[in-house]
């Protein structure tokens, strides 16, 4: 698609309060794609005052009619999802199969379960003498990172349309392009003008300006733990509400009962998926004493068939990691894992290829609980892998970080896996290589965040309730 020189704000596509710009490259070739605005204070404010004239309007809109915009929105989603793809394969460096059946197809589902979710949503309720109704919090600020640009983005802004919410969208500065293409889909929609607003820019400034505006009565960000610590005590100081979805460091916990050749295949298969820059990804394996060694030989078997490369070529199942940045923060941490002792089975901190923000696909062993790389999220395609005695260690292990997004457990049967599942500090368990579901909520325990997005769940949170008594 080609880039917008300016915000979409009030239904229409508007210049920019500055000149300035920021350059959209691409992770694959590093050739600048495009550029887009880069917003200011002034075009916060412009974008919050839209969405706060069009909030009164929107939240009186019935829920149905709110349905039917959603379930457009859904449709002019599908209508372009090949664009969408291509899109993100050029932002963010994803191969273009992983684009076309997650980046574009999840956002579609996800929209498609709020359509139909605010359509049977009971937004009041009667107990005892009391008539409670569910209403919309107001003007919703989000912010939303680069790893997963649509999802992440249909997430926050489809719950709070439901809602009866109006939206201002901060979209990270990796990935505009796809924003820009999401504003495109909301006009066609026929969603009313100021109902959702777009202005692109860099955190320290656009989104620091969204987060501490006045007229934003709730702040929705995904991103790291720290920036969302920051989003907090602003949000704290002005009494205004906050969902964050924050950082990871799954554990991926193999029972001895398991049939570990599968646990290892799709684990590793879960780490290196979108060049592993996942929050939720099991980047730590935790295998018995007694199993160990095979599990470490079918690691390095398993990751052997993740070849990093064009992600446009069909036989490249890793694609770059997304910025310079990342680049080097990830094989850095490699390094890291190499000097503290950890045991290269896989990859290593050098590059694949010498132009891309390539990372080879990389596996330890030998890693032991307090390792850096087994206590910080590194967001690249690296795998540790940890050996445990017994049960209790390996509960020890899995809930000894600061963070709780997400894991998975694997057993003999689904039954003791849930059993070992529900003493995890996580917010999200998959059992024996659960499947996806855009109705279950998602988010962390501990420093991984506040709040739940998807299904019912991410819908209340853009949601207050206010009792009549009779």
């Amino acid at each position: 698609m080609k880039a917008h020189d300016g915000m979409y704000i009030g239904g229409q596509w508007r210049p920019a309060a500055g000149q300035d710009t920021i350059a959209v490259v691409n992770p694959a070739d590093e050739q600048v794609i495009g550029h887009v605005p880069a917003g200011t204070a002034e075009d916060v404010d412009a974008a919050v005052r839209a969405a706060r004239d069009a909030f009164p309007g929107w939240a009186a809109t019935p829920p149905a009619e709110r349905a039917a915009r959603i379930a457009a929105l859904r449709d002019a989603l599908v209508a372009r999802k090949d664009e969408i793809a291509l899109t993100v394969t050029a932002e963010l460096g994803s191969p273009l199969g992983f684009s076309q059946m997650v980046h574009a197809g999840v956002p579609i589902l996800v929209a498609g379960s709020y359509a139909e979710l605010a359509a049977t949503y009971s937004f009041e309720e009667k107990t005892g003498n009391s008539t409670v109704f569910m209403e919309p919090v107001g003007v919703v600020g989000a912010i939303t990172p680069w790893n997963y640009p649509l999802h992440q983005i249909v997430a926050k802004v489809a719950p709070a349309l439901a809602a009866g919410c109006t939206v201002v969208l901060k979209p990270a500065e990796d990935t505009p392009l796809t924003a820009q293409l999401f504003a495109e889909a909301v006009g066609e929609a026929g969603i009313p003008a100021g109902v959702f607003n777009l202005v692109t820019g860099l955190g320290l400034v656009a989104g620091q300006a969204l987060a501490e505006h006045e007229g934003v009565d709730l702040v929705s960000f995904t991103g790291s733990t720290a920036v969302g610590k920051q989003i907090g005590a602003t949000a704290g100081a002005a009494v205004k509400r906050v969902a964050l979805e924050l950082g990871g460091k799954s554990a991926n916990v193999v029972l001895p009962s398991a049939d570990l050749a599968k646990a290892v295949k799709v684990g590793v298969a879960n780490v290196m998926s979108n060049s592993g820059q996942t929050c939720s990804a099991w980047t730590r394996m935790l295998v018995h004493r007694d199993q160990y060694d095979e599990a470490v030989a079918l690691a390095a078997g398993a990751v052997a068939k993740y070849v990093a490369g064009d992600p446009h070529d069909e036989n490249s199942r890793l694609g770059p990691v997304v910025n310079a940045k990342q680049h080097a923060r990830v094989r850095g941490y490699i390094a890291k894992g190499v000097e503290e002792g950890a045991r290269l089975v896989a990859g290593g901190p050098d590059a694949p290829h010498e132009k891309g923000y390539y990372v080879s696909p990389t596996v330890f062993a030998d890693v032991t609980p307090g390792m850096t790389i087994a206590q910080e999220e590194i967001f690249g395609p690296v795998l540790s892998l940890i050996a445990y005695e017994d049960e209790a260690d390996a509960l020890r292990i899995a809930n000894g970080t600061v963070y709780g997004l997400a894991g998975a457990v694997w057993a003999a049967d689904d039954a003791e896996a849930v059993a070992f599942a529900r003493r995890m500090d996580t917010g999200q368990v998959d059992i024996n290589g659960g499947r996806f579901n855009p109705l279950a909520p998602f988010g962390g325990y501990k420093q991984s965040g506040v709040g739940r997005e998807l299904g019912a769940h991410g819908l209340s949170e853009y949601l207050q309730t206010k009792s009549l008594q009779f």
